[in-house]
């Protein structure tokens, strides 16, 4: 049996984790976009939290954790953010 946290999105928080994760700089967008594109139908709860801790920051440091400019510290230094990076950052 899976962890609570390994529990796979259904399709709808899916698409509303999705939609709550557009941003106003098309760089992030494009990383954003490409994560689903990869990753989407194999997401957690885990991830779900993750990235939502993400999205809480601006365009700016946002960018700056997806190009490796920063590592993540403080609140956003947890094992989902982490992980939602390394899946981000993955190149293709």
């Amino acid at each position: 049996m899976a962890a609570a946290g390994d529990t796979l999105l259904e399709p709808r928080e899916r698409d509303l984790l999705r939609w709550r994760s557009r941003r106003g700089l098309v760089e992030n967008d494009l990383f954003i976009e490409q994560f689903f594109t990869t990753y989407g139908t194999r997401l957690t709860q885990r991830h779900a939290a993750g990235l939502t801790a993400l999205m809480d920051l601006a365009d700016n440091d946002l960018m700056d954790l997806f190009l490796r400019r920063k590592e993540p510290q403080g609140d956003l230094d947890t094992p989902e953010v982490k992980a939602v990076l390394e899946m981000v950052r993955k190149p293709l």
